[in-house]
């Protein structure tokens, strides 16, 4: 019975207490919900604040705080802003994250007001002056990131106050002195980043912090590590970089190292590791380290480091960098890291044999590799059938290196391999039928001796391959027709591969529907090119067409307006270039079409071309005046008109272009007056060609303005008055500021432009790309100035020419001309000047060429080694010079006396006599030693032999100098 009842008890109570607990969260929720209300919106003062920030921005061209305002369009509750995020319950602003905005402007001292801020990021902006206004007021703040700005100076006091933080990174900024001592007051930061300043001098062990994860000291410009056992405190480290800090006299680093266990990341990259003196004691105690990623690169390392390296391995070693060193092989152990999938051996300055090094990993490793790259390094021999030891492999790249010989059949059996690039080698023979049974991705055979296809069919099977690179192979002569079944292509470049063939009409409709980069220049193609247009991937805002140094012929057809890079110079397109206005919103950055027969105007719609960088239009027959619309184009930096028709004044719209640094409009009609805005607007030019046009007037003083200056040419115009006295003002002339990569222009993926320019050099036209950025050059020839030389121009120490001829200038010559040490070329020729030619020329050594003819110089010219040299054509037209190299002899040379023959006395005939004796033995004798002693000098030493005859060959040609003026000085007398 008791039994019964404790049953039914027992269901009543398991049934009522579930309904129970459901009506208690029920209401639980109800009375929440009612007491909760409407979610909280963010404080008044903090969005105050907010748009106090935002008055501060000066540039924000993604509109990133579009959405920070208060209107009908917008919202009032700050939280919802965009970068802003706020606790829910007490709608406070707890985080902003402003990160890669490109805002540009200052921070503002509002944010003093977000009391409860945690996390603020303002990385990748250009905010610029100090961080002053970050003050204790921001006691909750745990995440500071200001890295990628534009903060200079030292690092403020205050920010070691902020002993809160757990995250700070200061970036990618310009914060110069010594790392502050007072960041070791720091004592809760795990993520500390100081990379990419200027800081120097010795790193302070204060930064030995015990709660860190993560330090990163990356290029800190002149910083040094004087003792390393600061690093002892960082049992936590997980993560160090301290790449460009010289560790040359931390002694025993290696233990150090050893002695962080949870260390993952090491990268030590430029560290002057190769000059210390003791880097590893195998006598002290050293645990067992559990790094995965390894980076010595750069650091000019040889083999011997290999005994201290190996402490620092273990079978936990994912990835191991010792690119950059002078290594010349490595050890076996390294071929018994089972878990090393990344060995990075590129830019290694010793030969080393391939097969040898293969062989090296032939361990374990072999089975985990994945990725080999051992690109610009020496390594000979061949690619073996070694490969097929790794069957893990996914890239290999051994670009320009020294291998020769045959590619293995086994490379293109591996199974995972998706990258292959031997390019820039001596590899011979055909390309491999097995290609196609391979199922790489990416292959890369550039630049060696390897021939085509033997069965095209077999290369067609490669339907994975996306990117192909056969340029500077030998494919031709006909044209691969298998392209086209290559669906998957993105990337083909096939120039320079001794193609001579017409191209078939369908492959511009059929080609591979993905393709965005398409290179066929420098071969012999022909045909026409009936559409760049469709099936062209319009989805990829980078593609490239090259198509230059070929025959392709007609007008230019429709683009595609995803289209980044288009060269189709050096071939026979005619017509005009309309189709430049159909580039609405295009993404164009590179237009070569020079060097074709393009005819008509250049079309006002330029406004479509904003984004252009490069624009050549060159050597063609295109006329008319420069449009308007030429101004629209802000980003651009090069622009060619050269060798066309074009005509009338320079518009001035184009004032706007102020990024141009190269302006070659020389041999066309263009008129008017030089204009002053060229200097003041266009001041970063370096290259400014005008010459053979109709431009008049005088040469504007605006242009000194210009201090990058290194080519100006306005040569062969009608310009007047006198060369302006203010050229010392050009900086790049006077001093040496020579910009590395200042005539090479960067596009998207590391596409690069070299500038070019076609200069009168030693009287003929010279076309320089590669030391655009060394030459130094002034020519304003063929015009009518006066006046004389500006001493002011002999400031010019860094001219390498310098052409005034045919002008009417007058005057002499600068005496201190000789100054310009590294002039090459001088042409004064076809002038006025008078006076002699200053004796300071003569230790011009750097000259070797000359015209100072059809002048009115006078009087002797200066000897020196250089000046002798010329041709007399040189100095001809000048009636008053005189001396070598010219024929004419100066007065004051000094004449051959004649002796009149004495008639002795009879009394002194017997003394005479014994004189004449004592001085015919003695004579002879000291002959007859003398020329014993010089023979046998001359024998014996080549040293000798050599001065002496350099001595009689001097001596034969004072001889016959001297004979030839006392030859003339009598003709003339005789004439006389």
């Amino acid at each position: 019975m008791r039994n019964n009842i404790f049953h039914k008890l027992t269901r009543l109570v398991l049934f009522v207490l579930p309904l129970l607990l459901l009506w208690l969260k029920a209401t639980t929720i109800i009375l929440v919900a009612a007491t909760k209300g409407p979610a909280p919106q963010c404080i008044d003062r903090e969005r105050n604040a907010l748009l106090d920030f935002k008055s501060y921005i000066d540039q924000d061209p993604y509109d990133f705080l579009s959405t920070w305002a208060v209107d009908e369009e917008t919202t009032k509750d700050c939280c919802k802003w965009g970068g802003v995020t706020c606790n829910s319950r007490t709608g406070h602003v707890t985080s902003l994250d402003l990160s890669y905005g490109d805002l540009e402007g200052k921070i503002s001292p509002s944010l003093f007001n977000l009391s409860y801020l945690s996390h603020l990021d303002l990385q990748g902006n250009s905010f610029s002056g100090t961080i002053s206004m970050l003050n204790g007021s921001m006691t909750k703040l745990r995440y500071l990131d200001l890295s990628k700005n534009s903060f200079s100076g030292v690092i403020p006091m205050f920010i070691g106050s902020m002993t809160w933080l757990k995250y700070l990174d200061l970036s990618t900024n310009f914060f110069n002195g010594s790392i502050p001592v007072f960041i070791g007051s720091m004592t809760r930061l795990r993520y500390l980043d100081l990379s990419y300043n200027s800081f120097s001098g010795s790193i302070p062990p204060e930064l030995g912090l015990k709660n860190l994860h993560f330090l990163s000291l990356n290029s800190l410009s002149n910083c040094t590590v004087e003792n390393i056992d600061w690093l002892f405190h960082h049992s936590h480290l997980q993560h160090l970089e301290l790449d460009g800090i010289s560790l040359a006299k931390a002694n025993h680093w290696v233990n150090v190292i050893l002695s962080l266990q949870r260390l993952s990341y090491l990268s030590l990259g430029g560290c002057d590791l190769w000059q210390v003196m003791h880097p590893y004691s195998p006598s002290a105690n050293s645990n067992s380290l559990s790094v995965v990623s390894l980076h010595l690169g750069n650091n000019n390392l040889n083999s011997s480091m290999y005994h201290w390296l190996f402490p620092l391995t273990s079978n936990k070693l994912v990835e191991l960098d010792l690119s950059s060193n002078k290594l010349d092989g490595i050890p076996k152990y390294l071929g018994n890291l089972c878990s090393l999938t990344s060995l990075l051996f590129d830019n290694n300055s010793i030969s080393v044999k391939f097969p040898d090094f293969l062989n090296n990993l032939s361990g374990c490793t072999s089975v985990a590799l994945q990725v080999l790259d051992a690109s610009n390094s020496q390594f000979t021999g061949s690619l073996s059938d070694d490969i097929e030891n790794f069957p893990s492999l996914q890239d290999l790249n051994l670009f320009h290196n020294q291998l020769n010989g045959t590619i293995s059949e086994k490379v293109w059996r591996l199974p995972n391999l998706s990258t292959l690039d031997v390019s820039s080698n001596s590899l011979s023979g055909p390309i491999s039928q097995n290609i196609g049974k391979s199922k790489i991705l990416q292959l890369y055979l550039s630049n060696n001796s390897l021939e085509g296809v033997p069965f095209e069919a077999q290369l067609s099977n490669l339907s994975y391959i996306e990117h192909l690179d056969l340029s500077s192979c030998k494919l031709g002569p006909h044209f691969p027709k298998w392209i086209q079944s290559l669906k998957n292509l993105t990337y083909l470049d096939i120039s320079n591969a001794n193609l001579s063939d017409t191209i078939p009409l369908e492959f511009w409709n059929m080609w591979p529907s993905r393709l965005t980069h398409l290179n066929l220049s420098s071969n012999n193609i022909t045909g026409k090119v009936t559409n760049l247009l469709s099936n062209f991937n319009l989805d990829y805002n980078a593609a490239r067409i090259d198509l230059s140094s070929n025959n392709f012929y007609g007008p230019i057809p429709h683009v595609s307006p995803s289209l980044e890079w288009l060269d189709l110079s050096k071939n026979k397109f005619y017509g005009s270039i309309s189709f430049l206005c159909q580039l609405v919103d295009g993404s164009l950055s590179f237009l070569d079409l020079s060097s074709n027969l393009l005819t008509g105007q250049i079309p006002d719609c330029l406004w479509n071309l904003k984004k252009l960088k490069v624009l050549n239009l060159g050597q063609n027959n295109l006329s008319g005046s420069l449009p308007a619309s030429i101004g629209s184009m802000t980003n651009l930096e090069v622009l060619y008109l050269y060798n066309n028709n074009f005509s009338g004044e320079l518009p001035l719209s184009l004032e706007n272009c102020t990024k141009l640094v190269v302006l070659e409009l020389e041999d066309n009609k263009f008129s008017g007056h030089i204009p002053i805005w060229i200097g003041e607007k266009l001041s970063g030019l370096y290259t400014l060609s005008l010459a053979s046009n109709n431009f008049c007037g005088t040469i504007p003083a605006q242009l000194c303005r210009m201090v990058h200056l290194r080519i100006l040419d306005l040569s062969t115009n009608n310009l007047y008055g006198t060369i302006p006295l203010c050229l010392n003002n050009v900086t790049a002339m006077v001093h040496d500021v020579f910009i590395p990569f200042a005539n090479m222009h960067r596009f998207i993926h590391e596409h690069m432009y070299l500038d070019h320019a076609l200069i009168k050099w030693q009287g003929r036209a010279q076309e320089f790309n590669t030391i655009m950025g060394l030459l130094t050059y002034i020519d304003l020839s063929n015009n009518d100035l006066t006046g004389n030389i500006p001493y002011e121009l002999t400031d010019l120490h860094e001219l390498i020419a310098l052409n005034l001829s045919m002008n009417a200038l007058h005057g002499k010559i600068p005496s201190k001309i000789g100054q310009m040490e590294k002039l090459e070329i001088l042409d004064l020729s076809r002038n006025k000047f008078s006076g002699g030619i200053p004796l300071s020329m003569s230790h011009m050594a750097a000259l070797n060429y000359l015209d100072v003819s059809c002048n009115n110089l006078s009087g002797r010219i200066p000897s020196g080694t250089q000046l002798q040299s010329f041709e007399p054509s040189r100095y001809s037209g000048n009636a008053g010079l005189c001396g070598n190299p010219l024929t004419k002899s100066c007065p004051h040379d000094k004449e051959v006396e004649v002796l009149p023959l004495v008639d002795q006395s009879k009394g002194g005939d017997e003394r005479t006599d014994d004189l004449c004796r004592w001085f015919y033995i003695g004579g002879a004798t000291g002959f007859a030693i003398g020329f014993w002693i010089a023979c046998g000098a001359l024998l014996v030493s080549h040293w000798g032999r050599k001065a002496f005859f350099h001595f009689m060959d001097s001596l034969e040609d004072w001889v016959y100098v001297k004979v030839r003026v006392f030859i003339a000085k009598w003709q003339c007398i005789a004439h006389a």
